[in-house]
């Protein structure tokens, strides 16, 4: 390995992402894919107060839960569902957009998300944020529920495969929510 290469992996790791380039410098950018199409967020946008930030494999974690959990109709999307849950009391997770601009939209929600004693994680892009929970548009926030509850529809019997859908998004989530605990320590447990 090159000492070039060295130098560019050890300072990857200090700076605790794995997939930003630390060799431009500051005009370091966090690509991510978007179907076809990569989605780049340079550090710069990132928000100071995006703490604790998803890394790659935990960002694909939460994608994959929130379409699933979309699918369910269990997901809360934008500012004011996200706060009208927590304070109802609704339990699940939260997930923020880290290249908001301007901060102040969102910068309540991680004391109130504390108060509450909701798990809290920051992604890097609004894009992919929007994308996963199956809108067109960027979104700054997505509370997963897991216990919302929900209109059921009568469905023709060889579409009734929501069901195993379901239990794959709560192993997910579960197993997140976990993770989130280990990362965040500002949240305490709930049971």
């Amino acid at each position: 390995m090159s000492k070039e290469k060295k130098e560019k992996k050890r300072k990857t790791l200090e700076s605790g992402f794995e997939d930003v380039d630390m060799a431009d410098g500051p005009a370091a950018k966090k690509k991510m894919k978007k179907d076809k199409e990569e989605i780049t967020v340079s550090v710069e946008e990132l928000s100071p107060i995006a703490h604790p930030l998803a890394q790659k494999k935990l960002t694909k974690k939460l994608h994959k839960t929130i379409r699933r959990a979309s699918r369910c109709r269990q997901v809360k999307r934008g500012v004011k569902e996200v706060v009208k849950g927590i304070r109802k009391g609704e339990k699940g997770i939260l997930i923020l957009a880290a290249d908001i601009s301007p901060m102040d939209i969102i910068s309540h929600l991680p004391g109130l998300s504390e108060e509450y004693k909701v798990p809290y994680v920051f992604v890097a892009s609004k894009e992919e944020l929007g994308h996963a929970s199956a809108t067109k548009r960027p979104t700054s926030c997505v509370m997963i529920c897991p216990n919302m509850k929900r209109k059921v529809q009568s469905k023709p019997a060889d579409k009734m495969d929501d069901e195993d859908d379901s239990d794959d998004y709560r192993e997910l989530y579960d197993e997140i929510r976990e993770e989130l605990y280990t990362i965040n320590p500002h949240v305490p447990r709930t049971q």
